[in-house]
């Protein structure tokens, strides 16, 4: 069992790494958004890294995430941001946009207008980012490079959904400045589109960078990381 004080003492270690990165090329360290990265840890976990200060949770499986946020007291909200950073079927849609602030891992624009079906249908503007599949990896979600300006013209004309931004993820396995070019390569594209200025499209997000690499991330413009081992330790 992960112990509230423990967690708070990782918390306060990763933001200090954040603070550090950010130092090191200039950043105000309030322009990053730490996520805390819940997937399999049960509600009691949630609930102490809201305790200790978590105020950004990252699922990966909607009915995981819908049983905690259902199971948290009051509202069930538990005055925290939910975000979901895994892969997303179209079937889930529809809890999808009842459940979560942002949505990070939109990759076609089938998956797109599914959401802004169910986001009309609960009277919403779903904030999504587009996911890009920055290792060119088959096994990896997200659209390749040379699909994103035109996904992101097709959800601009989207009436329920507010594209914010981009996320992705380098190669497993890489070390720390091996993965720097794919945070850097993230960072240009999302440079690129927001120098279109799409209507109904605001470029301000870059969600790159997780436990093993997120200084680094940092360092290349990153706006949210995602971080969960280094907070919870290594999950069974």
């Amino acid at each position: 069992m992960v112990e509230t004080e423990e967690i708070k003492k990782n918390l306060e270690r990763v933001l200090g790494q954040i603070r550090d990165a950010c130092g090191r090329v200039g950043r105000d360290p309030a322009g990053v958004t730490l996520i805390t990265v819940t997937k399999t840890f049960d509600l009691g976990v949630v609930e102490r890294a809201i305790e200790a200060g978590a105020a950004d949770l990252g699922e990966n499986y909607v009915q995981e995430a819908k049983e905690k946020i259902e199971g948290m007291p009051g509202s069930g909200a538990g005055g925290v941001r939910w975000h979901f950073i895994g892969h997303l079927q179209r079937n889930k849609s529809r809890y999808a946009v009842k459940l979560f602030d942002l949505i990070h891992s939109v990759d076609g624009l089938p998956l797109a207008v599914e959401l802004d079906r169910r986001a009309k249908g609960v009277g919403k503007v779903q904030e999504i980012l587009v996911q890009v599949n920055i290792s060119h990896e088959e096994r990896k979600s997200g659209i390749e490079v040379s699909g994103v300006v035109d996904l992101v013209r097709g959800i601009s004309t989207l009436e329920n959904l507010k594209v914010r931004g981009l996320m992705g993820m380098p190669p497993f396995g890489l070390d720390t400045e091996e993965v720097r070019p794919f945070f850097t390569a993230l960072r240009e594209l999302l440079e690129k589109i927001k120098a279109e200025n799409i209507p109904g499209v605001s470029m301000d997000e870059l969600s790159m960078g997780m436990s093993a690499d997120y200084p680094v991330a940092i360092e290349e413009g990153a706006t949210m990381v995602r971080v969960g081992t280094a907070i919870f330790g290594q999950r069974r």
